[in-house]
């Protein structure tokens, strides 16, 4: 049983219902002018996670840019009564991929990737000659496949090869005819980087985005000295399961990092920094139209009109969409022990980071968003399915 989180004081519900968003955009203001008042949005999340019976919760709020408020609240270690810290390491999952989009970005930048020249121009033989993927040797659409295709989920693969009931990798459908969750694709990316430009993304990514934002207490791959104060995890019936060691560096989702760290990046990523106008206007251009239903699972079939009528697509990394504060960009990451979410709004630069150590963080992060940025038109229901009521059971 997770222990019970304190009460809230009414005065936070009353701050809640009466504002747009407890966190006001005119927090923190570069002139000088008084930031804004956190005390009212970490009460909420306190009472969200009480209501959800989520263990862990932490997140960055990013004004104008700059990251204004962080907070983290609960514990790492329910069993052990270990408290969640803002330098706690937690597993960003597939918000990785948001960071592996801005390497990219950069490379393209250098002049040494084009994100619209097939794959097959950058490595040295044929794809299926490499022995993790021959299973593609009989299907030549590989070779229409470019590294825009990977980033935007639009190569034809599935989310992972092991989810066929054979285990084996195949195109699914035409490349670049549909957007289909792949994190083999983005591993793909990553393979092309190393393999056809010589580059360890582990290293690069450190060394150009990780370093350069003071993101002491980030990495690729599992680093020893993050033991001494780190997240496990807990599916939705509370059980625990301990924070996995990832050795291997994959594009897809093995970052861990804190959330000051990630906040850092999302405000990094908001202002652009680190890329040309050019690239940084990439990420967030509507590469690819999603006309699912539901990001999970990925489906071959079936449209909602609801997409087109916010723009929702693939950008480089990211989903974009346009709301009522408008233009935004996006990613989650999810298994059973983690639910994050990063919703960056360009107008003004605001954001928001959100990282639980719970399978159903989804519970309260849709609420906790709306707290800290107001209504952004998030397409939760395609985000999440199905979509969680707050109250846990």
């Amino acid at each position: 049983m997770l222990r019970k989180f304190a009460s809230i004081a009414a005065t936070a519900l009353v701050l809640a219902a009466a504002s747009p968003g407890l966190a006001e955009p005119n927090g923190a203001e570069p002139n000088g002018a008084k930031p804004a008042d956190y005390k009212a949005l970490d009460a909420e999340a306190a009472r969200l996670m009480a209501v959800g019976k989520i263990p862990g919760l932490a997140f960055a709020v990013i004004e104008h840019g700059k990251v204004v408020h962080v907070s983290a609240q609960g514990w790492r270690n329910v069993e052990k009564k270990l408290p969640l810290t803002p330098d706690t390491i937690m597993y960003a999952a597939s918000i990785t991929k948001a960071a592996f989009g801005d390497y990219v970005l950069m490379l393209v930048d250098d002049g040494r990737l084009d994100l619209d020249t097939p794959i097959k121009a950058y490595l040295p033989k044929p794809l299926p000659d490499y022995p993790q993927y021959a299973d593609l040797a009989k299907d030549p659409r590989w070779e229409q496949i470019t590294p825009r295709m990977l980033m935007t989920h639009t190569a034809g693969f599935p989310n992972f090869r092991w989810l066929n009931a054979d285990e084996k990798l195949d195109i699914k459908t035409t490349p670049g005819t549909r957007y289909i969750y792949s994190g083999e694709g983005v591993n793909l990316m990553q393979f092309v980087i190393e393999q056809g430009l010589g580059l360890k993304v582990g290293d690069e990514m450190n060394r150009r985005i990780f370093t350069p934002l003071g993101m002491t207490r980030s990495s690729m791959s599992w680093r020893p000295d993050f033991a001494a104060n780190l997240a496990d995890g807990y599916h939705e019936d509370g059980k625990f399961e301990e924070h996995d060691e990832r050795s291997n560096v994959r594009a897809a989702g093995s970052l861990d990092t804190t959330v000051t760290d990630l906040g850092q990046l999302a405000a990094a990523l908001v202002r652009g920094q680190g890329l040309s106008a050019k690239s940084k206007a990439e990420r967030v251009k509507p590469s690819f139209p999603i006309v699912n239903p539901h990001q999970f699972p990925p489906t071959l079939t079936g449209t909602d009109p609801a997409n087109a009528r916010i723009g929702l697509a693939a950008g480089i990394g990211v989903v974009v969409f346009d709301g009522p504060q408008g233009h935004v960009f996006i990613k989650g990451g999810h298994n059973d022990i983690t639910d994050n979410m990063m919703v960056c709004v360009e107008r003004g630069q605001r954001c928001i980071v959100v990282l639980t150590n719970s399978g159903v963080g989804a519970r309260i992060i849709p609420p906790l968003v709306k707290a800290a940025l107001g209504e952004v038109g998030m397409p939760w229901t395609w985000e999440y399915n199905p979509m969680l009521p707050v109250a846990a059971p």
